[in-house]
């Protein structure tokens, strides 16, 4: 299990080594539509901003994106089929922040993280920490304040057992020293429904899932886990800015490819995607659906999600967090 989350991305994974060879390769790629598999549904808040992303990456890449959906097991059905792809540029993995959350809590998974060199950081959608209209708190300090004299009386939502929304919330009260009863739901729409109904207490939540309930009134927002205030929530304030170190939570985006794919093809799609990040039409598409661009190198990546895999593994083990 340890080598499943400390380890290092080789120097050819990163694109730091262009053999000859390797450059005449990347000029003739690619020559073929290229496929990228999505975790989820057709149609939900990551196949959206993936069939985006791959529309604008078309013109740069010089070859059209194909999407295809692999929905299950919170991405890991799509992960383990990339992981076992060939490793020519042709396979792309647009994953979430569950690759560096499910080997915290599947014991077994179908492929090791090593399995995949990174691309690009593409996107994050911030979360907003949400409660029902009649909770008697108006701000984090009442809500800190609340929680801890009343833990054993509340309850949270989340998106799903191992969510980002479960374990953004795992750590958050951890910070804040509560133990709350955890109450799972089968994605965003049923679990605000409830927590708008007053059947939960509060819930952590993406603010592009959350937004229309908390500008009908029907939800209370207290502060975003992001790094900066958001322009929909100008007044919300970040839990950081109120003195909640290192709960800085996002449901994060980006793509990686085989583990073997070239240096130098990896750096060309890394390329296109950046271009597209640039492009202001797709930026102002992201800012409708209350999605942040992001961007980075593969290095940056690759450094992010081993950063991100000892987060959340911390966070599974001291929750005694199991999927069950």
């Amino acid at each position: 299990m340890t080598t499943r989350r400390s380890f290092t991305w080789g120097a050819s994974a990163l694109g730091l080594t262009l053999a000859a060879p390797g450059i005449l390769r990347a000029q003739s790629y690619p020559s073929r539509p290229v496929r990228m598999l999505v975790g989820f549904a057709p149609g939900g808040p990551t196949d959206i901003v993936a069939r985006q992303l791959a529309q604008y990456m078309t013109e740069p890449l010089g070859q059209s994106i194909v999407i295809e959906n692999r929905g299950g097991a919170n991405g890991n059905i799509a992960a383990q089929e990339i992981a076992s792809a060939a490793p020519d540029g042709y396979n792309l993995f647009y994953n979430t922040s569950a690759i560096a959350i499910s080997p915290a809590l599947y014991p077994r998974l179908g492929y090791d993280v090593k399995s995949f060199v990174p691309v690009g950081l593409t996107a994050t959608v911030p979360m907003v920490l949400e409660v029902h209209p009649q909770m008697p708190v108006n701000n984090v300090q009442e809500f800190v304040a609340y929680v801890k004299a009343n833990a054993d009386k509340l309850s949270y939502a989340s998106t799903g057992n191992g969510s980002i929304t479960h374990l953004g919330t795992a750590l958050l009260l951890g910070r804040i020293g509560a133990k709350v009863t955890h109450v799972p739901y089968r994605g965003s729409a049923p679990a605000l429904v409830d927590l708008a109904g007053g059947r939960v207490h509060f819930m952590s939540d993406t603010i592009n899932s959350s937004l229309p309930f908390i500008k009908d009134g029907r939800l209370k927002p207290l502060a975003v886990t992001s790094k900066d205030r958001l322009a929909a929530l100008p007044n919300i304030p970040t839990l950081t800015e109120l003195g909640l170190q290192d709960v800085e939570v996002g449901a994060w985006q980006g793509i990686v490819a085989p583990a073997g794919t070239p240096a130098e093809i990896v750096t060309k799609v890394n390329g296109a995607m950046m271009t597209a990040l640039r492009n202001k039409d797709f930026l102002a598409r992201l800012e409708e659906q209350q999605t942040t661009p992001l961007g980075s190198t593969p290095a940056e990546y690759g450094a992010y999600i081993t950063a991100e895999l000892a987060r959340w593994d911390k966070v599974v083990k001291e929750n005694g967090i199991t999927m069950n």
